[in-house]
């Protein structure tokens, strides 16, 4: 027994445990490996939509009908990203696409930002009503106040205007803009008041302390608000179409008549089986569509963590 115990103590015997099982210092490798294994299957989870679209994207027409073709095409063929170029009319979709997403996410991160200062910052008679009105915005589905407001906009002339989209989120009344006025509320109301206390002694203004104390504090809430914005203002489509009224074609508009669009391109008459239209074409234009918010991510990604993780912080 005491031989055995030697054996288990033994200083080999104790560094191979602790790199396999970890000790009180580090993690063991077996740790590790479950560790990584289980993200790595998460990972996969969610990315292999992503990956399908891009390998059927990129695959001939003789390796559509190829049943033996899954993940590995046998060439690299990027005529469908070509075709799908020209149905989206790209450069135009794309361009109208940013102006009409990041405009008024930009515009609505600002105001929403100003209101929720004041409703932490500020005592006044009727604050609890406004919050109940934004919950309100936020419960009621917008598809059930879009007649009255598409009604309104057009006494207003602003129908197929991009200030349709623009002056609500100058008025605080953007896409889900009460999610955003809350989030720059939980932010400020937990920023110490002795911060402010003391800009003011020094003799600064309301907007001084707002601009020098509060901002600085909610840049997390800033970025947050403004990346939600974008997409969400990118990705909605219905609202969108109503209030252009055609006279602006955004990119996912477009590619909800994709296929029409493709026929009137490519008459089905007029071309060679190879050209009509596919799983792969349909694919390039769906990942066209959601190629430039994953550059945006890509780009934005280590703001965007560090943003969320402090956002969670401030409001726990």
């Amino acid at each position: 027994m005491s031989a055995m115990t030697a054996v288990f103590h033994h200083p080999v015997t104790t560094r191979v445990r602790g790199f396999l099982f970890g000790s009180r210092a580090h993690r063991g490798v077996t740790f590790s490996i479950a560790l990584y294994a289980l993200l790595i299957a998460i990972g996969f989870v969610y990315l292999q939509p992503l990956l399908f679209m891009f390998v059927t994207s990129i695959k001939s027409p003789s390796d559509l009908l190829n049943p033996m073709v899954q993940w590995v095409p046998t060439e690299f063929y990027f005529g469908n990203y070509d075709k799908a170029l020209r149905v989206l009319s790209y450069s135009d979709t794309l361009l109208n696409s940013t102006v009409i997403s990041v405009t008024p996410a930009a515009i609505q991160t600002v105001v929403a930002s100003l209101i929720g200062y004041g409703l932490a910052r500020y005592r006044f008679w009727g604050k609890p009503i406004i919050f109940v009105l934004l919950l309100a915005t936020f419960i009621i589905p917008p598809q059930n106040t879009f007649i009255p407001q598409m009604l309104r906009y057009r006494d207003l002339d602003l129908l197929g205007s991009p200030l349709a989209l623009i002056l609500p989120a100058l008025l605080g009344q953007g896409y889900r803009s009460a999610i955003f006025i809350l989030i720059f509320y939980q932010s400020f109301i937990s920023l110490p008041k002795v911060l402010e206390e003391s800009a003011r002694l020094d003799g600064a203004s309301d907007w001084r302390i707002f601009l020098a104390v509060a901002v600085p504090s909610a840049i997390p809430a800033y970025i947050v608000s403004f990346i939600f914005g974008t997409v969400w203002y990118w990705n909605e489509t219905f609202l969108t179409s109503i209030y252009l009224e055609g006279g602006i074609t955004t990119l996912p508009m477009q590619l909800s008549r994709f296929t029409a669009a493709y026929e009137n391109l490519y008459p089905v008459g007029t071309v060679n089986i190879f050209d009509r239209l596919n799983e792969a074409v349909k694919m390039s234009g769906t990942f066209l569509n959601i190629l430039p918010l994953l550059v945006m991510y890509f780009v934005l990604q280590r703001w965007f963590v560090e943003s969320v993780e402090m956002t969670g912080i401030t409001g726990e």
